[in-house]
């Protein structure tokens, strides 16, 4: 329930975009607004955190930004309420009805969740983990660009967790599958939220082993070496991977100065 000492703070989106007031999420103004799909999802950062679409033109001083700029553009402090807004919406807008007897779901009091009004079946907000890992050799760090990438970024290692599977096993399996290598000494390192639609990203580092580099065909389209002073364009900083880079260079430049 929302804590009534506490500001209000909303997530509004309409399509794919959310709005921003004067360059912020909407605050105590927005109350005033016509707003729909009105839930409450909880306190991040001493506000009563909303999210709620917009019922007709929005105010003045307003403007609607594609969730993936807002992200890159707001503190980043702001990230994890965006990404819980973003991936609480989707599942609001995914799960109406349920999967095993069509019953029109209903919203639990207590949590995210939904019950089917008819079966009792029970739903929450999807979670898809998938692991990301650099490979340091030596001084380099293997490094590998997707054929979506922005041209001339190369990044970590990246894929998701498939059913019955470790995140260790994962990361083994990944780093075959995609370049054709082995490694070992495997350290998890951070985590991210991100809602695209619904990703719950895991960092790892790891040490090269064995094997040649070998790009997974319509997976990688290319990977290589690099040493950790000479390094190709990398990810924006709001991203896992972006921090994931600057953790594995800072240790393995301390560990070369006798510091890790």
């Amino acid at each position: 329930m929302p804590d009534p000492a506490l500001p209000a703070r909303y997530c509004i989106f309409e399509g794919s975009k959310i709005l921003l007031l004067d360059q912020a999420l909407p605050d105590e103004r927005a109350r005033g607004w016509s707003l729909s799909q009105q839930l409450f999802i909880g306190v991040h950062d001493g506000h009563n955190l909303y999210l709620a679409e917009l019922v007709g033109a929005p105010p003045s001083g307003s403007d609607w930004l594609a969730l993936r700029p807002a992200l890159l553009s707001l503190p980043s402090g702001l990230t994890p309420a965006i990404a819980r807004a973003a991936q609480i919406r989707q599942f609001q807008r995914t799960h109406r009805y349920c999967g095993r007897c069509a019953g029109p779901l209903l919203q639990r009091p207590d949590d995210s969740g939904k019950r089917c009004s008819s079966c009792g079946q029970l739903y929450y907000p999807k979670l898809s983990p998938a692991m990301m890992v650099v490979i340091h050799r030596g001084r380099q760090l293997l490094l590998a660009r997707s054929p979506h990438f922005v041209p001339g970024v190369y990044s970590a290692l990246a894929g998701f967790v498939e059913p019955g599977e470790t995140l260790e096993e994962c990361v083994h399996r990944e780093a075959f599958e995609e370049v054709g290598v082995r490694i070992k000494n495997l350290r998890y390192v951070c985590s991210q939220s991100w809602p695209f639609p619904h990703s719950l990203m895991l960092g790892f580092t790891a040490e090269y082993d064995c094997g040649d580099i070998q790009p997974q065909e319509g997976e990688i389209e290319d990977a290589g070496w690099f040493d950790i002073d000479a390094l190709p364009q990398t990810p924006t900083p709001i991203s896992i991977a972006y921090q994931l880079l600057n953790h594995t260079v800072a240790w393995l430049r301390a560990r070369d100065e006798g510091r890790a």
